[in-house]
């Protein structure tokens, strides 16, 4: 017996951990900070509904086709990056989509679709669940990106 009434038992097991991570804003889940594929996969496992789908297919790709490949979660997104040339990109869950950063995308072919004034080397693409994944255009961006210098912050 642990002592501990039913109420008290509720609770504990609803206190987020790397297994259980609570949903942000969006859906998007919060991961502590840390480096490795581990706190990636409990990311990707925790993004709710076609989204976690999403989040595996893209981490997938990457994998394929980044050799020595580095993952980490930062900002309550998983990150990759190569060795220690930087960051290549991200995905970050929102209510209705999953945003795909190239942190130099403005020097990708095509160019991904968004992108503001602000954003000086950074395009993304908004993936929605009824919008087909282009994996041969996803592939060449990461391609790419995984060419160029990351991004250090």
């Amino acid at each position: 017996m642990t002592g501990r009434t039913p109420r008290e038992m509720a609770k504990v097991a609803t206190i987020p951990s790397a297994s259980n991570p609570t949903l942000l804003a969006g859906g998007n889940p919060q991961v502590a900070k840390s480096d490795g594929d581990a706190p990636v996969q409990a990311y990707i496992a925790a993004m709710p509904g076609w989204k976690s789908d999403l989040g595996r297919r893209l981490d997938a790709l990457v994998v394929r086709n980044v050799p020595n490949v580095r993952k980490a979660v930062r900002w309550n997104s998983p990150f990759y990056g190569v060795g220690d040339r930087g960051w290549i990109m991200t995905f970050h869950v929102f209510t209705r989509y999953v945003k795909v950063t190239f942190f130099q995308g403005m020097s990708l072919q095509p160019l991904p679709p968004g992108g503001t004034a602000r954003s000086k080397d950074s395009r993304w693409i908004d993936l929605r669940e009824d919008d087909p994944l282009d994996e041969a255009q996803m592939v060449d961006w990461i391609r790419q990106a995984a060419a160029l210098p990351g991004w250090v912050p």
